[in-house]
């Protein structure tokens, strides 16, 4: 290629940055629906959160109150009381009422599972590629496009059927650093301020990461008192939009003083460290020295605030029993640290944030007395957090992933002059795919499958073939010749059931409802007279198991002698009996009497 077209395409890659962005983002969703269309057609709602987030939507559309997200199908009658908001269901309804004249109701929640989960993307990609051109070069945001791409659980977020709210908070994330690295200071703050009351409405999963946000902007300010504007338009953004998002998504349970979602508690202790930030703003000492004290002073303020007001939320916010924590909230897979995990599981997930700090801190030094300091000193602080959080629970990899890519476009952007050289092409080509393969990650798993590391084990492939076959959709549609009634099954196997049949459950694996789930966990442990007398106070009159189902095998692990393992050995109880089922059906299913 010539100078003079290099240099127009130079040109028209950068004026038209963003609007090619959606149009590759408008390529690559509609090359996802097409992959995954099979999926989408068995309604593959693989997680039991995507399920209930259909549930939520079915039952608004069908006439529940704005602010009763209470799920009636599980634990009948009094409900299932859910922490969720609706924030997230206005994208799904919109697709299903737009589809459902044309398709019919079951179709149009089909299609809606599966474009849905991709909106967000495009937020993703346009803050990420903001962040680049801000940070790496204007140029370079193809680059973060492409890495974002080649991530592993970040990407995974976004994937047809993935309609929880995982993905809109990745993309308020995306939109934090972007204002964070935004060199017009009001217009950043106002985007950090807006990103953070929105992520919080949804849920507090990344309030760890909105405090840190805040955390940033404020020693920004500390070290630079001209930082006044961001810091000013932060916090209003930040008090106001967390206001109305309570006033406008808060469901009736979330307006007591809960600790695990935007309730008063939170609430009351945003818009007060709002309004602190804003006096600090407003008043902006010159001396460094004055603005760390009275920012130190603010944040013992409200801590201060929070201890007093809220003892009760000091702890673990879902505030959950001693007995289900050690049953369950402590065993589930995603809330362990990630040195828990196997290595196979592990590498490929740490291997992109690893490389990301890395590239960050890098460009951090480069940057040193030039104006994007600040803005890479931000990103540096950011993913060294996400990395942190990993040590904590493995759930923070798809938002560490999701920081480490500017760091990751740094130290590729580095080699492009080399790439552009001349030299033989193929030589160019296998560098440049080699090269990308590094700073994305991508190696860890490459190498993990081509050298078999840490396998998985004969029994857990078992164990993994069963659960999937029975939350499949052939596998559950055949339960709806049986009669509707309440039906009792495994925890995660209850959201499935409600979603893909017209029975009603007991329970599913959310934490509000701890007493149902402990009467599911006893009824499976303990002694079948036990269980009997459980299965009837919930006026269930089915009882439906999936042998081999992860969950079995923990009730079989820790309680050998229960009636769960009892019933896998072959044993029959006279108030058991059997219902026959469609041929090869993975369910065993018994007539409670």
């Amino acid at each position: 290629m010539t100078g003079s077209r290099l240099r127009r395409l130079s040109r028209f890659l950068d004026r038209y940055w963003l609007d090619l962005t959606w149009l590759v983002w408008f390529a690559v969703a509609a090359w996802y629906v097409w992959q995954k269309w099979t999926a989408i057609q068995y309604f593959s709602l693989g997680d039991t959160d995507d399920n209930m987030r259909m549930m939520q939507v079915r039952a608004w559309l069908a006439g529940q109150g704005w602010f009763d997200l209470t799920n009636y199908r599980l634990n009948p009658p009094k409900g299932f009381d859910i922490h969720w908001s609706r924030l997230v269901d206005l994208p799904i309804a919109a697709l299903v009422l737009i589809f459902r004249p044309i398709t019919g109701a079951f179709a149009a929640e089909k299609l809606a599972a599966g474009i849905a989960p991709l909106l967000p993307m495009a937020i993703v990609l346009a803050a990420l590629g903001a962040t680049v051109r801000r940070l790496v070069a204007p140029l370079a945001w193809p680059l973060a496009i492409a890495l974002f791409l080649a991530t592993t659980v970040a990407l995974g977020m976004f994937m047809p059927d993935r309609i929880d709210h995982h993905g809109w908070q990745l993309a308020m994330l995306a939109l934090t650093v972007a204002g964070l690295c935004d060199p017009r200071a009001a217009r950043g703050g106002a985007t950090v301020g807006i990103a953070t009351a929105v992520s919080l409405t949804i849920g507090l999963e990344l309030l760890p990461y909105a405090a840190m946000a805040g955390g940033i902007v404020a020693l920004a300010w500390i070290a630079d008192a001209r930082e006044r504007d961001r810091l000013a338009a932060y916090a209003l953004a930040l008090g106001g939009g967390t206001a109305a998002g309570f006033a406008t998504f808060a469901s009736y349970a979330n307006r007591v003083p809960r600790c695990d979602a935007l309730t008063p508690v939170w609430l009351s202790t945003v818009v007060l460290a709002a309004g602190l930030l804003l006096a600090l703003a407003l008043v902006s000492p010159r001396h460094a020295g004055v603005r760390l004290a009275l920012a130190a002073v603010a944040g013992a303020a409200v801590g201060a605030f929070f201890v007093l007001a809220f003892p009760h939320c000091l702890g673990r916010p879902e505030q959950v029993s001693p007995e289900l924590y050690e049953s369950w909230l402590k065993n589930v897979r995603e809330a362990k640290p990630i040195y828990k995990h196997a290595f196979r599981v592990a590498a490929p997930i740490v291997a992109l944030p690893v490389i990301g700090l890395i590239g960050a801190m890098v460009a951090t030094w480069r940057a040193r007395g030039g104006a994007a300091l600040r803005g890479w000193a931000a990103v540096t602080l950011f993913a060294a957090f996400a990395a942190l959080m990993l040590l904590w629970q493995a759930r923070a990899g798809p938002a560490a992933q999701l920081l480490a890519v500017p760091g990751a476009a740094a130290l590729a952007w580095a080699a492009v002059p080399w790439l552009l050289a001349p030299r033989w092409w193929p030589a160019k080509l296998l560098a440049a795919v080699a090269l990308f393969t590094l700073v994305s990650g991508q190696f860890a798993g490459l190498a993990i499958g081509w050298f078999n590391v840490d396998p998985t084990s004969k029994y857990m492939r078992r164990v993994n073939r069963s659960t999937g076959r029975c939350l499949t959709l052939p596998a559950m549609a055949p339960l709806n010749r049986l009669p509707r009634q309440t039906v009792f099954t495994f925890v995660d196997l209850g959201p499935r059931l409600i979603t893909l049949t017209h029975h009603d459950a007991i329970a599913g694996p959310y934490h509000r409802n701890g007493d149902a789930i402990l009467d599911v966990h006893h009824a499976f442990e303990r002694s079948p007279a036990q269980a009997r007398a459980i299965m009837k106070a919930h006026g269930a009159t089915l009882l439906l198991v999936c042998p081999n189902m992860a969950e079995s095998t923990n009730y079989r692990a820790r309680s050998p002698a229960g009636f769960y393992a009892r019933l896998a050995k072959g044993e029959t109880f006279d108030w058991l009996a059997p219902v026959p089922l469609k041929k090869g059906s993975p369910f065993r299913a018994f007539r409670i009497s």
